[in-house]
């Protein structure tokens, strides 16, 4: 054990808790309305509950139990059996190393809940966040990150996907998984309501770029220079999609929305976190001054042509920013190859699309998927939880 790169690895841990809670759940819930934002909260901090207790049981042993593993990773690490404070994963402990990955099973399902907000069963969106990340994000952290068929020495040949800190693991499948939710769930009855409040919205992107650094730093899994890199092109990209996502905004509306630029700072984090830890500041530059403008016309396609009500625009910004930066590994990194960036890009996306309507069907057997009209129109703070953050009649 290295104790430099287990003390990184332990404030990583840390930063990437830190963008679920508080960091999303701010985000997400000063974007919806007052009378939705503690439902909104709730079911950030139900899912980072849940995911921990998976990912111990069933979750981590699937993604890394068995590093010969082509699909999945056996059970043999079940309940992190015969894993001790001294056993070692590289140069950590391998305790330390489960909890580092489950910071990541923990956001990726929360980074779905945006899209059905304000409108679905909590229950449902319980029981379909843990089942999916045991059958879908599991499985593809397996084939990507323990050594699976999408890897180096997979059907890819010797140069397999390159994916450093979740493009395609984190952001595709949530983006996509988020839109087929949205899809079936259906549109909000109102969904002219602007955010009840931009300020928290602000905290919960500024929380999240700061946590971005434990998130694509951390997954270089050392104390180097390789995790200072990373890091550096982390805000590069993060600031540089912010000024784009804002200038593109005053080109079409005239004004610059705190909204905006800090959803172009999500978009450029989310477009970096594949290549974070294989280009340089320059390359940064680009793909972030390309994400802000790239997600931000996403989200009108999304609303306006395919006609899907994805409520805070998971898809636009995390589903084409990790894809996006993903493909642009092949353009930057001389040892990348095509044809396993955009092949893995769509093996996932076809394989979550599946997993997702599957389960959406299938648990929609068991559990209300949908709330009635009369909750969702009184909001979901006082329905499902018999709370309020505000008193609204004043």
């Amino acid at each position: 054990m290295n104790a430099a790169d287990t003390s990184w690895i332990i404030v990583a841990t840390a930063l990437v808790l830190l963008m679920t809670l508080p960091g999303l759940a701010l985000f997400y819930g000063g974007l919806v309305r007052a009378r939705n934002i503690l439902s909104t909260f709730t079911q950030c901090y139900a899912i980072a509950c849940l995911m921990s207790v998976l990912w111990l049981a069933l979750g981590y042993t699937i993604a890394f139990g068995d590093s010969e593993a082509v699909f999945w990773g056996g059970l043999g690490k079940t309940f992190l059996f015969g894993v001790t404070p001294e056993t070692n994963a590289g140069n950590l402990p391998e305790m330390l190393f489960f909890a580092f990955q489950m910071t990541f099973a923990i956001i990726t399902p929360a980074l779905i809940v945006g899209a059905n907000v304000e409108r679905i069963g909590f229950g449902f969106v319980m029981a379909l966040s843990g089942v999916w990340m045991l059958i879908c994000y599991a499985p593809v952290v397996n084939w990507i990150w323990g050594g699976g068929f999408l890897a180096d020495g997979g059907i890819f040949g010797e140069v397999g996907v390159k994916d450093f800190a979740g493009g395609i693991v984190v952001h595709e499948t949530a983006g996509i998984a988020a839109l087929v939710i949205a899809f079936f769930l259906g549109p909000r009855k109102d969904k002219n309501k602007p955010p009840h409040n931009p300020g928290f919205v602000m905290i919960g992107a500024a929380l999240l770029w700061v946590g971005w650094f434990g998130f694509n730093g951390g997954s270089q899994l050392a104390a180097d220079g390789g995790a200072a890199s990373a890091i550096t092109v982390t805000h590069i990209s993060a600031a540089t999609a912010s000024l784009t996502w804002a200038l593109w905004e005053k080109i079409k509306y005239g004004k610059v929305s705190l909204v905006g630029i800090v959803t172009g700072t999500i978009a450029g984090l989310a477009s970096i976190t594949p290549a974070s830890g294989f280009v340089g500041p320059v390359a940064a530059l680009i793909i972030g001054g390309v994400a802000g403008i790239l997600c931000q016309e996403a989200v009108g396609l999304v609303k306006n042509v395919l006609r899907i009500d994805d409520t805070l625009d998971v898809f636009a910004v995390h589903g084409v920013g990790g894809v996006f930066g993903t493909i642009m590994i092949a353009v930057f990194v001389s040892d990348a190859s095509w044809a396993a960036q955009i092949g893995s890009v769509f093996i996932v996306g076809i394989f979550t699309v599946l997993v997702t309507t599957v389960l959406v069907k299938l648990i929609g057997l068991v559990l209300p998927f949908r709330v009635n009209a009369e909750d969702e129109q009184g909001g979901l703070d006082m329905a499902a939880h018999g709370e309020r953050a505000y008193d609204l009649s004043s």
